[in-house]
């Protein structure tokens, strides 16, 4: 169960980091609105990366039964798209510094109320393609998170959505200053970098229990 737990939570801090546009987001609607209003768009962004998490080991558990004979195969290929996917990350914060690509601006409007910053980053969120991909590929590829128990599931789930809501949460928490620093320039490639970085550990375990 501990190596699961860790598998949970080494996944939802690798997804989180990155700060995005939708953590830039994030940030400056919890400037201009409240802290409430943040921490609740910030359990949207978390919810969608444990839903994620939690489909990709119910699917990857199942898919696992059926594919047992090609799991070698399927681990150096689950490495392969996690490497594309840290070097991806990593390619684009090096670009987005380099070219001082700003964080979007803030909105000004109708305020916000927690319900609907909630479901707005959760639908946000839900959208993005990577984050499925990245959570099965883990899931599919990891020898911690194979024929898990239903409770192992739950456990994996809730985990990664224990490290996201912690980060987002970060984010919403910290205020302006805080804000300003994670998404400015040299703020968005450090975390950028270091969600890279964690990813393609992630890749490099997996080559290993591959080989």
């Amino acid at each position: 169960m501990s190596a699961v737990l860790v598998a949970g939570l080494l996944a939802g801090y690798g997804i989180a980091m990155p700060v995005g546009g939708v953590a830039t987001y994030l940030v400056a609607l919890t400037a201009r609105t409240s802290l409430r209003t943040g921490a609740c768009a910030a359990l949207g962004v978390a919810t969608a990366d444990g839903l994620y998490a939690l489909v990709a080991a119910v699917g990857g558990t199942r898919l696992t039964h059926l594919l047992a004979p090609l799991m070698t195969p399927l681990r150096w290929a689950s490495a392969l798209v996690l490497l594309a996917l840290a070097a991806r990350g990593a390619i684009t914060v090096v670009r987005q510094y380099r070219g001082r690509t700003g964080a979007a601006a803030a909105t000004t409007g109708t305020p916000v109320s927690p319900a609907r910053a909630y479901a707005a980053l959760l639908g946000i969120t839900l959208l993005n393609p990577a984050t499925v991909v990245y959570f099965a590929a883990l899931v599919l590829g990891s020898p911690a998170t194979t024929s898990l128990t239903e409770p192992e599931q739950a456990l994996f789930a809730l985990a990664a959505f224990a490290a996201s809501a912690s980060w987002q949460l970060l984010l919403a928490g910290g205020g302006a200053l805080l804000g300003r620093a994670l998404t400015g320039g040299r703020g968005r490639l450090l975390t950028g970098l270091a969600s890279s970085a964690l990813i393609a550990g992630l890749a490099g375990h997996l080559l290993m229990s591959a080989g």
